[in-house]
């Protein structure tokens, strides 16, 4: 039995510290919009910038949707966050939600954002974070997943989709989740063609309890069929003193296609998702030493020439097509990351 999953005994475990924070809100990436959101978003540094293509800020009435972090290809690694923020562009209001949802993780990763910046900072790589809410549609999800737009999340009805067609999901499919689409695919053309095959990180984070159930877990590694570098970033974690850490936990890494399934199981690159507990890193202290963490974990792993190799796995997604979208590996009811 691996190590991470020989600590799995949830029974035995107590959460310490708040179960809920909620960091201060920084200013709206959509200013006009009628309710401003979190976008979650810590000082960014001079060299995070818009996609090359998206327009002048001042031609358009909302920002691009997508957010780089400027890193050379040869750092080995690009780091994604799927669901950054919960800023919402003027044309939607505020979705017929009060605020408070959207503070919750149905409108975003809570510190997810902050750990991928600094991650990209430790190690010197490339990042592409999303701007937008999740709410108004997940990049983290297939074209065709019933979940794509939202109109029921975790209780909360969501008015503003409740009458969403097809034309109104397809327009936003490409005014936000193919810029996103566009922004991953040109960075790993761009280090494919520089003779730098990235290993694929990406950040999520979970709710430290579940309708009524306490994750025991710190943090969790999901992984698909490629195990080339969740297995020995599995290992690392258990290494670290004090921390019970999921083995596909608390989800499972095979969801037919969402961001990793997309760009690396197609690609053959060998890849990762972290999920990280929202209360652990729901401050800026936190997320920057789960950051430093995974940094000090990742740095080594990224340097082996075999992870750096394109090689194609039998995806298990199509094994998982019978089960119910969202259900949690042994617990019912779980939502996907």
């Amino acid at each position: 039995m691996p190590p991470a999953q020989a600590r799995r005994g949830w029974l035995s475990v107590t959460l310490s510290g708040p179960l809920w924070q909620v960091k201060p809100r920084p200013s709206n990436p959509y200013p006009a919009a009628k309710n401003p959101m979190h976008a979650t978003a810590a000082r960014s540094r001079p060299q995070d910038r818009p996609l090359d293509e998206a327009p002048p800020q001042a031609a358009t009435r909302d920002p691009h949707p997508v957010e780089i972090v400027e890193g050379p290809p040869a750092s080995g690694a690009l780091i994604l966050c799927d669901h950054a923020s919960n800023a919402v562009p003027a044309e939607f209001g505020d979705l017929g939600l009060p605020e408070v949802e959207f503070q919750r993780h149905i409108a975003y990763d809570i510190g997810a954002a902050a750990v991928t910046r600094a991650l990209a900072h430790c190690l010197g790589a490339p990042a592409i974070l999303t701007r937008f809410s999740r709410l108004v549609i997940d990049p983290n999800r297939g074209r065709d997943d019933p979940t794509l737009v939202m109109r029921l999340s975790d209780g909360a009805v969501v008015p503003g989709n409740a009458r969403v067609d097809e034309a109104e999901i397809a327009r936003r499919v490409a005014r936000f989740y193919e810029p996103y689409d566009a922004a991953i695919t040109q960075a790993l053309d761009r280090a494919l063609g520089a003779g730098h095959p990235p290993v694929i990180v990406t950040v999520h984070s979970f709710t430290p309890i579940w309708r009524g159930w306490p994750r025991p877990w710190h943090a969790g590694i999901l992984w698909d069929a490629d195990d080339r570098f969740a297995r020995p970033l599995l290992e690392g974690l258990a290494g670290e003193p004090g921390l019970v850490v999921g083995d596909n936990e608390p989800y499972d890494g095979a969801l037919a296609g969402d961001t990793v399934d997309r760009h690396a199981t197609a690609r053959g690159l060998a890849n990762a998702l972290i999920e990280i507990r929202q209360d652990l890193i729901a401050t800026e202290e936190g997320a920057a030493e789960w950051a430093e963490r995974f940094a000090r974990l990742l740095q080594p792993l990224i340097a082996r020439a075999e992870l750096r190799v394109p090689r194609s796995y039998p995806t298990r997604t199509r094994d998982r097509l019978g089960r119910p979208r969202g259900q949690e590996r042994g617990r019912p009811g779980g939502t996907n990351p």
